[in-house]
């Protein structure tokens, strides 16, 4: 039985790994806090794997990862604005420059807003599953997702034909 346990955790996990930490970085804009937050996902997630049901376990390893994030954003310590930029290398991406726009401007809306534009249009998952996530009504998640997207149209700039 536990052979067969980890067997499957170890399928599942070299299946959704790369989709968690997209999201995850979704969330937090900072890949090495992604890395972070994907990693305590999957041990918590391992911890009670023989009780997650099959069909539930990606909410529920969503519903986990987004605790960890949202728990991890009031109890961080706050970045400092600083004269000197400190040496970062960006990920490998074919528009590096619009990837970082969106980065900033997620970055700008507050954890659960951002939160809600993440897991609508990263994840696309309906309004309904994105409110019980949360704990909160659906008309909230359609305010706050509606107030989160025209915060980024605010700031970003308006799409060109080649890049929809």
């Amino acid at each position: 039985m536990g052979a067969s346990r980890d067997l499957d955790f170890s399928e599942y996990f070299a299946a959704r790994v790369q989709r968690f930490r997209r999201v995850a970085f979704a969330f937090c804009g900072d890949w090495h806090q992604a890395e972070d937050l994907v990693q305590a996902m999957f041990v918590q997630l391992y911890r009670r794997w023989r009780r997650v049901r099959p069909d539930t376990v990606d909410a529920y390893a969503r519903r986990i990862l987004l605790n960890l994030f949202l728990a991890g954003r009031r109890t961080s310590v706050r970045e400092y604005v600083t004269s000197v930029v400190p040496e970062q290398e960006s990920p490998p991406a074919r528009d590096s420059h619009i990837r970082l726009d969106v980065e900033r401007a997620l970055s700008d809306l507050t954890p659960r807003q951002r939160a809600m534009v993440v897991l609508r249009f990263l994840e696309d998952l309906p309004v309904a599953e994105v409110a019980s996530l949360l704990g909160v009504a659906e008309g909230t998640v359609k305010s706050q997702t509606a107030r989160g997207v025209e915060a980024l149209r605010a700031v970003l700039p308006a799409p060109t034909g080649e890049e929809r």
